[in-house]
């Protein structure tokens, strides 16, 4: 996918870029595979705000998008490609030789009127869903599994790609984008090849109001809160009070460590990457 940019008339312009949508092939979506979605505002069912700075995003219909790839051995042909608003990648319109039409996110490298399957007979390329114990080492995949059955929820924003490194007993060594390597049960289901509209990374918003489009209202400082809502506020001038940073629930905002020990720490095998560790 390609990158526009435009010419500076105006200062939000100079360094906004948009994406190029000469891929998309199907403008209006599939209407037995779309549904509404109410807007929250950040607020959960007793109308308390639990994530801030969210609300005013344009309408959009959700696409149902079949992470589970549960139709085994049923060979689909990739009808169109489509932009979707609710992901950073692309999505595929697959319609099986049985009648039906199913979503998928756009793997590098497939088109419209590819063939794809998903199962355990499943060939080996770009867009096949297979088990991790079917897929050779070395191999790129996306939607991974967790769990088995449970649907694809590791590795599915636009560019991202996991590497299968080996397989031992009954678990995968899988490294993630992050740089982590874990372990996954080779029962587990994972999509051959890379996530598609790589060039997403790049885009620059360039404008707060472009911003509130996706539903992200400004990001106000702690420093220029009053005392009474945040740590960091009141004062005069610049100051956050000689206090630590912290959130605003007084939460350590540096070097606490907030995952929890009991669940899942021995999947782990090597931690991600983090900036200025060996």
């Amino acid at each position: 996918m390609a990158i526009k940019t435009f010419k500076p008339y105006t200062q939000s312009r100079r360094k906004m870029s948009v994406s190029v949508f000469s891929d998309i092939t199907k403008k209006s979506p599939e209407k037995s595979l779309s549904k509404i979605i109410k807007k929250t505002g950040g607020r959960n069912n007793t109308g308390r705000i639990t994530v801030r700075f969210r609300g005013g995003a344009h309408k959009r219909l959700y696409r149902i998008i079949d992470f589970k790839r549960n139709k085994h051995g049923i060979p689909a042909k990739v009808m169109a490609v489509e932009y979707d608003p609710n992901r950073s990648c692309r999505i595929l319109l697959l319609q099986y030789s049985d009648g039906e039409k199913r979503y998928i996110m756009q793997p590098i490298g497939v088109k419209v009127g590819d063939s794809l399957m998903s199962g355990p007979s499943a060939e080996i390329k770009n867009g096949n869903s297979l088990p991790i114990k079917n897929i050779p080492v070395g191999s790129f995949i996306h939607n991974v599994e967790l769990l088995v059955g449970k649907g694809g929820q590791l590795v599915r924003s636009a560019g991202t790609v996991a590497q299968l490194l080996a397989k031992e007993n009954k678990y995968a060594h899988i490294r993630m984008p992050s740089g982590e390597i874990r372990l996954i049960n080779l029962n587990c289901y994972a999509t051959i090849g890379q996530v598609g509209n790589v060039d997403h990374a790049n885009i620059v918003f360039g404008s707060a109001g472009r911003i509130r489009h996706y539903g992200r209202k400004p990001h106000v400082r702690g420093t220029a809160m009053n005392a009474v809502d945040h740590p960091h506020g009141g004062g005069r001038g610049k100051s956050k009070g000689n206090n630590q940073p912290r959130s605003p629930w007084n939460q350590p905002a540096k070097g606490l460590k907030t995952r929890n020990r009991n669940n899942f720490n021995w999947v782990i095998v090597n931690k991600r990457y983090v900036k200025g560790r060996k």
